[in-house]
């Protein structure tokens, strides 16, 4: 029977549902509500989460007093009948801004009444064009460049809802770069995990003997893994180096690659090189969660086994896999989510280039690259649910718990 946690011990957990909850809920409640907008902070349009039309009078009024200034040294070098045409243009911006001189801030409009301003701006706007275009050779101060510009900014004042819905994650389904970056994360997170569990398994059955200087091995197997991600992948980068690595130069004199120059700019070479820093990093972490599965099996079954004749690889296969399988779905679990959402060695090592674009690689892109947050956070949730797909397929498929309720 299971026991209610009483008030005391929910207040020992207070802290840690704190922590949850601005660390973790609050960021993906944030990404999910980004993805329902058309969110870009590098378009005036779109810097904000609208649900309404909104009015930008600050703006408005700032622009229409630039389109009267500059119309007030244009309107001196026309015939006066053109030129009384456009004083009349200066009085109806004037009055068309007057109303927000003391407006200090985006206001809601409704769309009768932004329909009706942008249809008034575009009166002034064809009128003051047909102006300019029949006097094309007037000596003006600004032009109907300038004013051009001006009215472009000043219809942008209207700003309409850019809420979507789902409409980011239907782009999404069609977008072939999420569909290339999701390819090339699972071909990464797919190839370096199954080397990683190879090789640690080998250096944590070594570990796990009682030789000699055992501890001087424990302690050098872990050094790549001690080293911080972005040092390791700008140290294997120059290795790399077309023109002075000796990793790219050995794998062109044994063949593996055409030329030293190909090693980061290729397809084949670059997912290669990404892979090999990955591995050479992450097996020591691996091994060392396996160690630690290998040291609480007891040694009285071991003892069992080779009374009853089983050899090395039987042993290995009867007995250490299957007590072993829990640390194994621990090292395994932490190690696919990690690798799927590698960021930092690919980074700096290709910065996505030559077919190694991750999903996170894709999403920073997307965010801080081009100041897209809401189709940036659409993707990053297709992230999440692909890592939560993960977790659920490797504790179902290895039938282990990583909790026991007991």
């Amino acid at each position: 029977m299971k026991k209610k946690i009483t008030a005391k011990q929910a207040a020992f957990l207070l802290p840690l549902f704190l922590l949850l909850a601005v660390f973790a809920i609050y960021p993906i409640v944030t990404s999910i509500v980004y993805s329902l907008f058309d969110y870009r902070t590098n378009d005036q349009t779109a810097a904000g989460l609208y649900t309404s039309s909104n009015f930008n009078a600050p703006l408005f009024y700032e622009d229409c007093d630039y389109v009267t200034w500059y119309l007030e040294d244009d309107v001196t070098v026309l015939p006066d009948a053109d030129a009384a045409k456009m004083r009349g243009i200066i009085d109806e911006v004037n009055a068309l801004a007057a109303p927000y001189k003391d407006t200090k801030e985006v206001v809601k409009i409704n769309d009768g009444d932004a329909q009706a301003l942008l249809s008034k701006v575009s009166d002034i706007r064809g009128r003051l064009e047909a102006i300019f275009a029949a006097n094309p050779d007037a000596p003006y101060y600004n032009g109907p460049e300038t004013q051009g510009t001006l009215f472009d900014e000043i219809s942008s004042c209207v700003i309409s809802s850019n809420f979507q819905g789902l409409a980011a994650y239907k782009q999404l389904l069609g977008d072939e770069r999420f569909g290339k970056s999701l390819s090339s994360t699972l071909l990464f997170t797919v190839v370096s995990v199954f080397f990683e569990l190879v090789l640690g398994m080998a250096l944590a059955l070594i570990m796990n003997k009682a030789i000699k200087g055992i501890g001087i091995v424990r302690t050098t197997a872990l050094i790549p893994w001690a080293i911080p991600t972005a040092v390791s992948a700008l140290m294997w980068s120059y290795m790399y180096d077309g023109s002075s690595g000796i990793v790219a130069k050995v794998f062109a004199d044994i063949g593996l690659i055409a030329a030293p120059e190909q090693m980061l700019l290729s397809a084949g070479g670059a997912m290669t090189a990404a892979i090999l820093a990955d591995v050479w990093k992450t097996t020591p972490y691996m091994a060392l969660l396996l160690l630690a599965g290998l040291q609480i099996i007891d040694k009285v079954i071991y003892e069992g086994a080779m009374v009853d004749g089983a050899g090395p690889v039987r042993t290995f296969f009867s007995v250490t896999l299957p007590l072993l399988k829990p640390s194994m779905l621990v090292a395994l679990l932490f190690r696919t989510l990690d690798a799927f959402r590698v960021y930092d060695l690919i980074a700096v090592l290709t910065g996505g280039a030559q077919g190694t674009e991750t999903l996170s690689i894709y999403a920073y892109k997307l965010m801080i690259g081009q100041s897209n947050y809401g189709y940036g956070s659409a993707v990053v949730l297709a992230m999440a649910v692909c890592v939560a797909v993960i977790a659920f397929l490797f504790v179902k498929v290895l039938g282990a718990e990583l909790i026991d309720d007991d």
